[in-house]
């Protein structure tokens, strides 16, 4: 409607410039011909004006069109592209919406197709980073194709996982790497291969963290914690062997101090023990015979804590031989090296085999101080110190006894062989004391008996006899007598009786 109204006003506007022209040409007095002549001329510029009018916005038509056919192919490219659905379009809108809408979404299009493009090519260059760290191959992926999403997201967590493996593999490059220098510098050694010199002097972001160069450093440290571990053993060997030596040939503690730094490190210039080591065995060899006593004594104490019988002892023929020499003294090393060895091995066994015979001493003192009467006199409590530890022993006694026994048969039937106390087992040497006591006790009582006898027997024949005035009771006391209790060192002698008769 406002269209028709525009319509009939231009084509009135149009009617009243021809009539104003005419009353010009009228009053100017033109003639008709020539009036119609320019009115003819008018017509014609209008109508070339209007037809320049109509070929511009043809132009702008078709350039529409084209402008939106080119942004369909484009679009349709980027969709597939960007694997995206096809963009749908708005069919019932103007060519002009229509061209703005295409344009406006292929601008988007164009702008996400960049940002994915630009991600790609910065997860690759970080991607090849890493693998060029860590020796691992690429992430699948085109570089001249535009990444989906999903991709991308693949990709991003593949970037972070390998991120995560770095951080992982680096914290252990410099733990071994750390160990690694503390065992050279301990070993006062320095790098030798390249691959050294690239751990320990390289610096550590151009180190290749590679599975094997890892596995290379985690050898490189196990072939130097062994060799460390070789060194502080040979050290402790002759640290050891010294403080022996310094301890046979009573060496001066100034002379002592003047090594002592080399006693408590183990670097490889620690090695130089090994000369001071060799200047004692020297100085052992120009006293052979008070090194030789030395070791005897030690032999013997080791005797008697191992339990040697005499036949034991006497086996050891070379302890016995006074004709001091290099060789005698060798031998009585071997031993005492042996010896030491045995006792350590099964130094549990013996400990409470000694444990057992210190309570069973104490026991017996305890016993022989029951029988001294003055022990009443005493004050300050001892009396009950006394019992409480008899009684203490009483009951413990039988429990080490039992698991000592144990113990000895778990011994016996791992070493296939018996174990012996002084030359017998173990159990037959308990039982044995054991039968000692009961037979001393059974002599003591026999005696205390004899002597009762005689006593009765002068009191009878020379009438002798001291009664002691009993006390009287009172009258219309019927208290009854109370039975005596067995004591307590009775009832466990009838017990362990018992017990050695079953065994």
């Amino acid at each position: 409607m406002r269209r028709k109204v525009i319509a009939a006003e231009s084509v009135a506007c149009l009617n009243k410039a021809l009539c104003h022209l005419k009353d010009i040409w009228e009053e100017i007095g033109i003639p008709e011909d020539q009036r119609l002549e320019r009115t003819n001329v008018v017509k014609n510029h209008v109508k070339s004006l209007l037809d320049m009018m109509i070929a511009e916005e043809e132009s702008l038509r078709k350039h529409l069109t084209a402008s939106i056919e080119k942004c369909q192919n484009e679009l349709s490219k980027l969709c597939l592209e960007l694997q995206l659905p096809p963009f749908q379009e708005d069919r019932s809108s103007t060519m002009l919406q229509q061209e703005k809408d295409l344009r406006t979404h292929l601008e988007v299009m164009l702008k996400e197709k960049n940002q994915r493009t630009q991600a790609l090519k910065a997860f690759t260059e970080q991607d090849q980073d890493l693998c060029d760290l860590l020796c691992f191959q690429p992430f699948s992926i085109s570089a001249d194709s535009v990444p989906s999403l999903e991709q991308l997201e693949k990709f991003r967590q593949h970037i972070s996982s390998l991120t995560a493996e770095k951080e992982r593999r680096r914290k252990v490059f410099v733990t071994l790497k750390k160990q690694i220098i503390l065992c050279m510098d301990d070993l006062d050694q320095l790098p030798e291969t390249s691959f050294e010199k690239d751990v320990v002097c390289e610096d550590e972001e151009s180190f290749c963290l590679s599975k094997e160069n890892l596995d290379s450093l985690k050898v490189l440290l196990h072939q130097l914690e062994s060799r460390k571990a070789e060194n502080e053993r040979v050290c402790g060997s002759y640290r050891e062997k010294m403080h022996e030596l310094w301890e046979r040939l009573q060496i001066p503690q100034e002379e002592r101090e003047a090594i002592s730094e080399h006693m408590t490190l183990s670097k490889k210039r620690n090695m130089e023990l090994q000369a001071e080591v060799k200047r004692l065995e020297e100085l052992k060899l120009k006293s052979i015979q008070n090194v030789t006593e030395a070791i005897r004594n030690e032999i013997a104490v080791f005797w008697d804590k191992c339990f040697y019988s005499t036949d034991q002892r006497q086996a050891f023929v070379p302890y016995y031989d006074d004709d001091f020499s290099e060789e005698l003294l060798s031998l009585h090393d071997a031993e005492i090296v042996q010896l030491k060895q045995y006792y350590e091995e099964h130094k549990d066994l013996f400990e409470g085999v000694h444990k057992w015979e210190e309570s069973w001493r104490l026991f017996l003192e305890l016993e022989e101080k029951a029988k001294d009467p003055t022990r009443f006199t005493n004050r300050g409590g001892n009396l009950l110190k006394e019992e409480k530890q008899r009684a203490d022993l009483v009951k413990g006694l039988p429990k080490l006894e039992k698991k000592l026994k144990a113990e000895i048969e778990q011994w016996e039937h791992e070493q296939n062989r018996e174990f012996q106390v002084n030359g017998q087992k173990f159990m037959q040497f308990v039982t044995d004391q054991w039968e000692t006591y009961r037979l001393e006790k059974e002599r003591e009582k026999q005696e205390r008996q004899l002597k009762k006898s005689k006593q009765t027997e002068e009191d009878m024949v020379y009438g002798t006899v001291i009664r002691t005035p009993t006390k009287r009771r009172f009258l219309g006391s019927t208290t009854p007598c109370k039975p005596r209790k067995a004591s307590t060192i009775g009832l466990f002698f009838l017990m362990k009786t018992a017990e050695f008769k079953s065994m």
